[in-house]
């Protein structure tokens, strides 16, 4: 036993990888730009990482410690939509990441509104920053509890109102405890669409002017994906966002596509443009859909139950 306080101590007395810098600038807050330049990447080892985290020293050990990104240059407008689309392990979510700092870069630089993210303040770029993934994260508290991390002085007239625009104040007022109804431990009583709704109506609460998506609506059945991409038409307006996508056909109207393969951008261009190239944007795209038509048409076959 007292071995293994000594190693729980060890870990609590690591010193973080990313930190605040003395002289550190508020980040303005609204719609901005964000830009990668020259960005190379790779993830620390176990031996390089300093995390109060024993799980994800685990995960890091397994982890070659090789570069996933390559000299990744792109840039968002604000209040536009650039989508990240590529195969698994592109670097995708890599960037993500890094836009929010959990990592820093090993070279070049991202900027938020001109500002490199090491310069500002940790809670100046967690304001101006939202992001939802594919798994958003409930804790076993009240969806209004849930709420409130966004905002822990909003009114309930306020938390109506980004239930409604995020398309699931229906809902909330079906459940006999409405906003003090719990959702048990990671949202485990909510469907995996509702989660999402609320997650997105956690985000517009928050306000950011950068926004970040990864694979939001990657795990969901047709009607529930429809749903939340109603959602997130609101949540996404006038915000400048960067979208992490498997689904080709939720990206098909960004401003920008920019497509990743093995750590490096390989096209960029609006959908029809990187049709009419015939590359690997083309290809992913005609493969999932061949693959969604095989899909349907095995459906019909089979007829209703």
């Amino acid at each position: 036993a007292l071995v293994s306080f000594e190693r729980v101590f060890e870990v609590l007395d690591l010193e973080p990888m990313v930190v605040e810098q003395t002289e550190a600038v508020e980040l303005p807050r609204g719609a901005t730009s964000v830009e990668l330049d020259a960005v190379s990447f790779g993830y620390p080892t176990a031996e390089q990482v300093s995390l109060a985290s024993l799980e994800t020293v685990e995960v890091l050990e397994s982890t070659p410690s090789s570069q996933v990104l390559h000299q990744v240059s792109l840039r968002v407008e604000p209040g536009s939509l650039v989508a990240l689309v590529g195969p698994s392990g592109a670097g995708k979510t890599t960037i993500g990441q890094l836009v929010t700092r959990m990592y820093d870069v090993d070279s070049g630089a991202v900027l938020i509104g001109g500002h490199d993210v090491r310069t500002v303040t940790m809670q100046s770029l967690r304001d101006a920053v939202g992001v939802v993934t594919q798994d958003a994260h409930m804790f076993h508290d009240t969806i209004r509890a849930n709420l409130h991390y966004a905002d822990a002085r909003a009114t309930d007239e306020r938390l109506w109102e980004v239930l409604e625009a995020a398309q699931v104040a229906g809902l909330v007022r079906s459940l006999p405890d409405g906003l003090d109804t719990l959702v048990g431990d990671r949202g485990y009583r909510l469907s995996g669409g509702e989660k999402q709704r609320i997650a997105i109506a956690r985000l517009l609460l928050k306000a950011p002017g950068v926004v970040i998506l990864d694979e939001a609506t990657a795990h969901l059945d047709s009607e529930s994906e429809a749903a939340v991409q109603r959602a997130l038409s609101t949540a996404l307006a006038g915000r400048t966002s960067l979208v992490i996508a498997h689904r080709l056909s939720t990206v098909r109207d960004a401003d920008l596509i920019v497509v990743l393969q093995d750590g490096r951008v390989v096209e960029r261009g609006r959908h029809e443009q990187l049709l009419e190239r015939g590359g690997l944007y083309a290809e992913l795209y005609r493969t999932q859909f061949e693959s969604q038509a095989q899909v349907a048409a095995v459906a019909a076959a089979s007829g209703p139950p």
